[in-house]
């Protein structure tokens, strides 16, 4: 057997060896740029979290919170996602941005609700917010009607009634037909002692003026109606509140009591019932629904209401009667 010439194996070898460095090179180049399922434990959401945390302990919110902004939306860890949500809450606050401030209470409060921290620190966050806002009107607008009015709302809040009626009343000597004076002024004038209530009654009428859709304007007059024993200006007052505003449950029971007052007790069983679905817990809905129904002579269904009555007087001990 002839030997195999030198010249054709050491082609055959270098072809070869070609094909396999092509191969390789391939490989390599397609790996280096094959993206990565999984994030490096450098750069990962906890690790990340845990930087700018350190960052914030130290004091520095500035690089601390874009870090911890990035990281907390990706983070599993509910005890890490928890601190690390709450040092941005305290960060941004520090650093004056408001909106990531408020993002984290947000977050905090859906993700942890009824947690003692969260509520602590939101109370008092929201109170910083509110007093930064009041500063800002005051320097801003200080001669505006919501900055006189956020002013007499501060004083009714610490019940200096005479100092607030007279801001109430500054601000309405110079434009009459402003939303909602007359009423906050009503409310002052009924939170007196003694209560003046007639001029109270004139501040709501003229607030209806204004503006017919309040609601809880004509719910004070209402009110006014009911305690004199007005039964029939009660009613449409009341029935009047409750079209207004659909959620003023409040509207529905005093709705219903003036009704049952009137002796119209088949009248007072719609909105006694609606409020008795709004507030199943409150037992004065289901008294005087009981009476409504007692009185139309559905014994049945007033014992069932005198029962529920009865349990949820047990869970709330207050007058189940007003």
């Amino acid at each position: 057997m002839s030997a195999i010439p030198q010249t054709e194996y050491g082609m055959y070898s270098v072809h070869h060896l070609r094909l396999a460095w092509v191969f390789l090179l391939a490989t390599s180049l397609l790996q280096a740029q094959a993206p990565t399922s999984t994030a490096s434990p450098a750069t990962s959401p906890a690790n990340s979290s845990k930087q700018g945390l350190e960052l914030a302990e130290k004091g520095d919110c500035k690089k601390a919170l874009p870090i911890l902004k990035k990281s907390i939306p990706h983070m599993s860890e509910k005890k890490l996602k928890y601190e690390s949500a709450m040092a941005a809450a305290r960060c941004a606050m520090g650093t004056g941005e408001n909106r990531t401030a408020v993002e984290m209470l947000l977050l905090l409060n859906s993700e942890f609700p009824h947690d003692a921290e969260v509520l602590y620190v939101t109370t008092h966050y929201y109170s910083e917010l509110a007093n930064r806002a009041s500063q800002e009107l005051a320097a801003t607008n200080p001669s505006s009607y919501q900055a006189h009015k956020l002013s007499a709302e501060a004083m009714e809040s610490q019940g200096k009634w005479d100092e607030a009626e007279a801001e109430y009343r500054s601000i309405l000597a110079k434009d009459p037909q402003l939303p909602d004076v007359h009423y906050r002024l009503g409310q002052v004038l009924l939170s007196k002692n003694p209560p003046a209530t007639d001029e109270a009654k004139k501040e709501m009428q003229e607030e209806l003026k204004i503006n017919p859709n309040n609601a809880a304007a004509e719910f004070v007059l209402g009110e006014l109606a009911r305690r004199a024993g007005e039964w029939d200006d009660a009613i449409t007052h009341f029935s009047r509140a409750s079209k207004l505003d659909v959620g003023f449950s409040e509207a529905f029971l005093a709705l219903g009591m003036s009704l049952n007052s009137a002796g119209k007790f088949s009248d007072a069983i719609p909105p006694l019932e609606q409020y008795a679905k709004m507030e199943p817990s409150d037992p004065a809905g289901h008294y005087q629904l009981a009476t409504a129904y007692s009185r139309t002579g559905r014994k049945q269904e007033a014992a069932r209401e005198m029962d529920l009555q009865r349990e949820s007087t047990e869970k709330k001990p207050e007058s189940a009667e007003h």
